[in-house]
């Protein structure tokens, strides 16, 4: 009997997570299909995969990373550890709970590297279409070569679409802003604070990546920032040079006008407006067409297309948790392809989907949310062999750090917190976060006495 061929689009953090599931499968002594990755950037990661590059690529595709530069984690690290790779087992030794970008590459790149997967993975392949042929019941991939400018087509029996859905902005449109004779730039094209130093900054959104964008500009030296939202203001304590106000009204060339009449002058504007789902090698019928929210419609435990459950997607809900819920979902999926368990009827399948849905329209706070998205990767681990690990102790921390950035937004990541996996409390960072503008790995993992003697003047 032919082995079946599974094709993962993507190979940031999601789609290494179906890597790994099927090589943890093959370790246990399963018959697994054969798999390939397509991935269009020269290397894995996703959006830990940083590039300075904005727009397009060096091969004119568009640019899938939305991170930047000096990014510290925004959320504690216990909270998104794989349950069976620590960072224990990784670094060796206990490190902070806000690390910096380029260390939680380090991290998702040693268990990939342990897992030896790298292989499956075509890099610098663009997937350009997907058609599935229901008489076959097959999917045709075609796949452009970037490197080699060829365009190839393979034959698949399932599909995992990884690809992330915070890559394609969402960029809507303002009376006058065309008249506005500074920087205007999505979230999506921001790649360093400094550029801001000294600067009226202004920026158009109520969440984090406002939030983020706005205290790391503070702290590289802008001269004001502003955070316009839309619905209700994120309510923190805000250092002098950081405020709130409603929605932008409309530009009049440098000057914003609010909606409560108010108006300013700014040199630059960055547009907070989040992202959207996009899938442009998938027909319509196959895509989702959902807003950002924890339970997007049309897929059977958050993965499985109910359309046609060849196709799955892994990472399309909006995030509490991340890596472990990524990883909870591509066990999930995997145990579907291998025939672990018995995929139930679209009638049976629609009804969970229902049941859950009516769940998730009773949650009306942030604790509630945790608590949801808890409760659904609980409902997909029960199901597999990836370790259960304390949920519970998850939400514990989430609430936690919600709580310490309503203290001080300017101090939460100087806070520490125990692994749920392995009970190892975490170090206090050798510099407060505020003053460490050294966003490097060799910095970070320093000791206290290295870091003391990079930080003397020179005589």
């Amino acid at each position: 009997m032919q082995r079946k061929r599974i094709a993962i689009i993507g190979a940031g953090p999601s789609g290494m997570a179906a890597l790994r599931a099927f090589k943890s499968a093959e370790r246990g002594g399963t018959d697994v299909p054969d798999v390939v990755c397509y991935e269009k950037q020269d290397d894995w990661g996703g959006q830990w995969n940083f590039s300075w590059r904005t727009g397009t690529d060096r091969y004119g595709e568009p640019v899938h990373s939305s991170m930047y530069r000096n990014l510290w984690s925004n959320g504690p690290k216990e909270a998104l550890e794989f349950a069976e790779y620590t960072f224990d087992q990784h670094f060796g030794r206990p490190i902070s709970s806000y690390p910096p970008r380029e260390v939680l590459w380090d991290y998702i790149n040693g268990r990939a590297v342990e897992s030896d997967v790298k292989d499956a993975v075509l890099f610098a392949h663009a997937v350009r279409r997907v058609e599935f042929d229901s008489e076959s019941e097959r999917f045709t991939v075609t796949v452009d070569d970037l490197r080699h400018k060829a365009t190839i087509t393979e034959v698949f029996d399932e599909v995992i679409v990884a690809t992330g859905h915070f890559s394609f902005p969402n960029v809507p449109d303002f009376e006058g802003i065309g008249t506005f004779p500074g920087e205007v730039i999505h979230a999506h094209e921001f790649r360093g604070a400094e550029r801001f130093a000294g600067q009226r900054l202004l920026l158009i959104g109520g969440s984090y990546s406002a939030e983020d964008i706005g205290i790391q500009s503070h702290k590289m030296g802008a001269r004001q920032v502003t955070m316009s939202y839309r619905t209700q203001p994120q309510g923190f304590a805000w250092p002098d040079g950081v405020d709130e106000v409603p929605e932008v009204a409309r530009f009049d060339g440098s000057v914003a006008h609010f909606v409560d009449g108010t108006s300013r002058e700014f040199d630059a504007v960055v547009l907070c407006t989040g992202y959207l789902h996009h899938y442009p090698f998938l027909p319509h019928e196959s895509r989702i067409d959902s807003p950002n929210n924890l339970y997007p419609d049309g897929l059977y435990r958050g993965v499985t297309w109910q359309k046609n459950p060849r196709l799955h997607y892994l990472g399309a809900q909006d995030q509490w948790f991340t890596f472990n819920m990524f990883d909870a979902q591509a066990w999930f999926v995997r145990d579907l392809i291998l025939g672990r368990f018995a995929l139930p009827d679209a009638d049976e399948r629609q009804a969970h989907i229902d049941e859950w849905k009516s769940a998730y329209a009773e949650v009306a706070t942030d604790e509630a949310a945790v608590r949801f998205q808890a409760d659904y990767i609980r409902d997909l681990i029960e199901q597999t062999d990836y370790p259960m690990f304390d949920l519970d102790e998850v939400v514990a921390t989430f609430l936690a750090w919600k709580a310490d950035k309503k203290v001080d937004i300017l101090t939460y990541r100087d806070k520490a917190y125990p692994s749920v996996m392995t009970g190892t409390m975490a170090t206090v960072h050798h510099t407060a976060w505020m003053d460490e503008l050294d966003d490097s790995r060799e910095r970070y993992l320093s000791t206290q006495l290295d870091a003391d003697e990079a930080s003397e003047p020179v005589s």
